[in-house]
């Protein structure tokens, strides 16, 4: 809602006003659209100041340490809630009641078989080829097996790509470590939860089925809903701006899952093991803590505090419990990384120059624990993020669909050469 205005005063020309909008939490937005009436635009280097588009998704305040989707703190879903009833919600704006919920989990359950030729897709890829760049692959090649519902201003298409998505990313994950490992491909079970179904593709055999951990399957369920989805970061952006083109559904999710496999964005939990690696024992401790605090040392303690959280990460709290559920699970006492990232942690907690800065444990710090500690490989994290993401990229899709919207096409300030004439190849 616009209810007053900014005005913008420009040297040699008239001011210009531009509608200031609010919306329902959050600060004040902007409206900068007018300004290229005046032939002149915003210059934000990565859209750290400008707001791409409206949405009823998520929403996050970095200052407080609060995340919420559809208005519920991200601790109370985790808490109280499933990772199915948290993907009812962010597609549909509300936690559903037992009917609708047994309704949205049978219609999940119905879609977890992928088509059986989707198989021989694999064949083409190496069998040490990174799981990401397999997952960017084969989650683009649905869409030529499922061309029975791309039309995106079809409500029921999209509906149905959404829920084949979900349905699908735990199998076609599962599937990316078999092919990986050598190993037979599982089919889905549809007697499992979504989470213990995912474990079950993942480390039973055809020979040897054994029973899922109840405190396992509700860790990777919780890992699940805390990285749902996290309003509009690099990889939603990608698959919002894919979207604004009129790319089917499959292609734009391929394109989310391109954007994530950066470093910079998906791999953060990655890094945590990498760095742990580097450290190498409880006895380099001090000398590592000594380098993080060095300000002219490049070595940085990943998985500690966090770009948009600047007091603490929600996620971490719930992450950092589990975590202590799951090591107890497995009774995991020998092993040297878990015993440095718990060393690590404790320090974190303690360490004055941590707390000052609030560089806290994140969340990535322990789904990068956890995920080890089940015995997921280090380049197989990034997938599961991406399997537990499709669901916020889904929504945020089509709630863009679903409202007017236009091709995204960001301006550039240019600064190469003016107009100049070619000369022929002789007297260059």
């Amino acid at each position: 809602m616009a209810d007053k205005k900014a005005q913008l005063i420009i040297e040699g020309a008239a001011p210009v006003e531009l509608p200031i909008l609010t919306g329902t939490v959050g600060p004040e937005v902007i409206d900068v659209r007018s300004l290229t009436a005046t032939g002149r635009f915003t210059f934000d280097p990565g859209f750290m100041s400008t707001a791409s588009c409206e949405s009823k998704i998520t929403y996050i305040d970095g200052d407080q340490g609060i995340l919420l989707h559809r208005g519920y703190p991200i601790e109370q879903l985790a808490e109280k809630s499933d990772y199915l009833e948290t993907c009812y919600l962010l597609l549909n704006g509300e936690l559903p009641n037992a009917e609708q919920k047994a309704k949205f989990v049978g219609t999940v359950k119905n879609h977890t078989m992928v088509h059986e030729q989707l198989k021989t897709f694999f064949n083409g890829f190496r069998r040490d080829a990174h799981p990401m760049a397999i997952m960017c692959g084969v989650v683009g090649a649905l869409s030529a097996f499922y061309h029975d519902s791309l039309d995106i201003k079809n409500p029921q298409h999209r509906e149905i790509s959404a829920i084949r998505l979900i349905a699908k990313m735990p199998t076609l994950a599962a599937m990316v470590y078999k092919y990986s490992m050598g190993q037979p491909m599982m089919y889905p079970r549809n007697d499992l939860s979504y989470a213990e179904n995912f474990l079950h593709m993942m480390f039973n055999t055809p020979c040897e089925i054994k029973p899922i951990s109840p405190v396992l399957a509700r860790a990777m369920d919780k890992i699940f809903i805390l990285h749902a989805d996290h309003e509009q970061n690099a990889s939603t952006s990608t698959v919002r701006l894919a979207g604004s083109s009129g790319a089917n559904p499959f292609a734009c999710i391929a394109a989310g899952i391109a954007a994530l496999w950066g470093p910079a964005h998906g791999g953060a939990n990655e890094a945590v093991l990498s760095m742990l690696d580097e450290i190498g024992d409880v006895s380099n401790i001090d000398k590592y803590i000594a380098k993080a605090k060095d300000k002219d040392d490049p070595f940085k303690l990943m998985g500690f505090g966090h770009r948009v959280y600047k007091n603490f990460d929600p996620r971490a709290t719930v992450m950092k419990k589990t975590c202590d559920e799951v090591l107890a699970e497995l009774g995991i006492k020998n092993d040297p990384q878990l015993e440095l990232a718990m060393r690590l942690d404790e320090i974190a907690r303690n360490d004055p120059y941590f707390k000052e800065r609030n560089l806290y444990p994140n969340v990535d710090f322990y789904s990068g624990i956890i995920l080890k500690a089940i015995g997921i490989p280090t380049s197989m994290f990034t997938v599961i993020f991406a399997l537990a993401r499709t669901v916020g990229w889904i929504s945020h899709w089509k709630e863009m669909l679903s409202s007017p919207y236009k091709i995204g096409r960001p301006r550039q300030l240019y600064t190469g050469e003016t107009q100049r004439d070619v000369k022929t190849l002789e007297t260059r």
